[in-house]
C-alpha cells in the first residue's frame, strides 16, 4: 500500500488552515504535516485543533518550512515512512480535495513527480495576478530553453516520491524552492508530468505577489535560481 504524507508550509493562516486541512479527503494522507513558518497569529493552535501535525520553524522562508517537513518525513521509521509526498499551500487558493488525482501518475508508476498546473486548469478571475501569470510564463520558457523541460507552471501544489525527491538535495530556503525542484528534476532526468488543477482566490494577502518588494525579490531569486542549477 502507498503511504502518502501531506506537507502544508503555513504563514500567519490563522483564517484558511482549517479550510485547507478540512478537505483533504479522509484517509487519504497517513499524515498531515502544517509547517509552522514563525507565525505571528494562531496557525499553528489552528492547525492542531484541526488534526493536524504540526512543526515548527523559526527562519522566515517557505523553502526553510518545505525542507522542515520533508526531515521530518524522511526521518520516520520504516513501518511508517511515505512513499509520496504532496505539498499545498496553507492560503486554501489550491482545492485540497484533487490530490486524489494528483498522485494518481506517481502511484501507479508513470512519473515520480506531478506538478498541478494552474495554467491548464480553471483559474477564478483574479486568483492569480498579472505579475504572477507573467512570471509563470517567464520562468516555464527558461526551464524550457535552457533544460529542456517542459511544464506550464511552477504551482506549489505537487506530487513526488519521497526518495526522488531526497535524491535532489533541496538547498533553496526562500522562494526558489518550487524552481530548483523543477530545474533539479528535468536536469537528473527525473520523469515528470503536470495535471490541471482548479484555483481560486486565496484567503487573506499573499505575502509574495501581494506586495512590490515580495514581487520583485521572488522573481530575481526564480531566474537566479533557474540559472544557478544548469
Amino acid at each position: 500500500m502507498t503511504r502518502i504524507n501531506v506537507i502544508i508550509p503555513a504563514y500567519n493562516e490563522e483564517k484558511s488552515i482549517a479550510h485547507v486541512l478540512h478537505d483533504i479527503p479522509a484517509g487519504f494522507a497517513a499524515d498531515v504535516i502544517v509547517v509552522n513558518n514563525n507565525s505571528t497569529d494562531r496557525t499553528a493552535e489552528t492547525a492542531a485543533a484541526a488534526g493536524a501535525t504540526v512543526l515548527h520553524e523559526p527562519r522566515p522562508g517557505y523553502g526553510n518550512a518545505c525542507l522542515k517537513g520533508i526531515a521530518y518525513a524522511a526521518a520516520k521509521p520504516a513501518a511508517t515512512r511515505p512513499d509520496i509526498l504532496v505539498f499545498l499551500d496553507g492560503d486554501y487558493s489550491d482545492y485540497p480535495e484533487e490530490m486524489v488525482q494528483l498522485v494518481q501518475p506517481v502511484v501507479q508508476g508513470e512519473a515520480e513527480m506531478v506538478i498541478g498546473s494552474r495554467a491548464l486548469g480553471q483559474r477564478e478571475a483574479g486568483a492569480m495576478l498579472p505579475q504572477q501569470i507573467f512570471g509563470n510564463w517567464l520562468a516555464t520558457s527558461l526551464l524550457r530553453l535552457l533544460y529542456g523541460a517542459r511544464f506550464t507552471d511552477l504551482g506549489p501544489f505537487r506530487a513526488i516520491r519521497l526518495d526522488t525527491l531526497l535524491a535532489l538535495g533541496m538547498r533553496d530556503r526562500t522562494y526558489g524552492w518550487t524552481v530548483e525542484m523543477q530545474a533539479k528534476a528535468a536536469r537528473k532526468k527525473v520523469s515528470y508530468t503536470e495535471m490541471p488543477v482548479t484555483y481560486r482566490k486565496r484567503i487573506g494577502t499573499s505575502k509574495v505577489s501581494g506586495t512590490v518588494k515580495g514581487t520583485v525579490m521572488a522573481g530575481y531569486k526564480i531566474i537566479l535560481t533557474i540559472f544557478k542549477y544548469l
